[in-house]
């Protein structure tokens, strides 16, 4: 078992859509600053793989499975989180999908259903989490937003921009409610990172151009964005809230 850090030592993590991709990075580097990490994702396979290879390396992980769009699915993945790490302190809202389609050629149940996930996810999960750190008088919630609520998407559709920019919106009035009990929500803005997702929505040509149009010519790693995620959880980051940073290899300065 390695353990190279002790930043988040003692602490509870859940991280949403933490099977692959950005989420999968940011457990990782939660699990080497020292906290435990409950991996929630849609997709129990992914999420159990990921969390026996964090307890292979680093020791306490769990694997949950959770629709962010359901109350009663985040009610239960929540009540198995406690019952077996006792303790929620740290909210990393990372699950989200995305659609390339145009604005024309969007349907109401593909609108309805990305600002479903991608945003109401998110406030279902700060509802929840929010009366529990509360009473600890700590917490520390990360919403994984993107360079499109900044901006507009590189890749993502208008829903896409209009779910990121809300998420963005949230964060901040979320962070000013709150603050008082020592609970901090601050948003991370990645650009287009070297993920599943990425390579999933583009041929190899598109993004070689992307690379090529970006200051730091290259896609950002996962691990690079939670090592983001773990300065935002740390003590280091502790007058730090409602906050959206941007890390996107300098293809958007604002």
């Amino acid at each position: 078992m390695k353990n190279s850090g002790e930043a988040l030592q003692g602490k509870v993590a859940l991280v949403t859509g933490g099977g692959r991709g950005i989420g999968k990075g940011i457990a990782l580097k939660l699990a080497e600053a020292g906290a435990a990490v409950a991996i929630g994702d849609i997709d129990v396979d992914q999420a159990e793989q990921s969390a026996e290879e964090l307890n292979r390396e680093y020791g306490r992980a769990g694997f949950f499975q959770v629709d962010v769009t359901k109350e009663e699915s985040i009610d239960t993945a929540v009540r198995m989180v406690l019952e077996e790490f006792n303790q929620i302190d740290i909210l990393i809202n990372n699950a989200g999908i995305m659609f390339r389609t145009r604005i024309l050629d969007i349907s109401l149940k593909e609108w309805k259903n990305t600002l479903l996930v991608n945003l109401t996810g998110p406030f279902l999960l700060c509802k929840t989490l929010i009366p529990l750190m509360k009473k600890n008088n700590y917490g520390r919630i990360v919403n994984i937003s993107s360079s499109a609520g900044r901006s507009v998407s590189t890749l993502g559709g208008a829903h896409y921009t209009a779910s990121k920019a809300g998420l963005l919106g949230f964060t901040r009035a979320v962070a000013k409610e709150v603050s008082s009990f020592g609970i901090t929500v601050n948003a991370v803005c990645p650009g287009l990172m070297d993920t599943q997702m990425a390579r999933d929505t583009t041929t190899q040509e598109e993004l070689e151009k992307f690379i090529d149009s970006f200051p730091i010519k290259r896609l950002g790693l996962p691990e690079e964005i939670g090592d983001l995620v773990v300065f935002l959880c740390s003590e280091k980051a502790s007058y730090i809230t409602g906050a959206s940073v941007d890390i996107n290899g300098g293809n958007l300065m604002i």
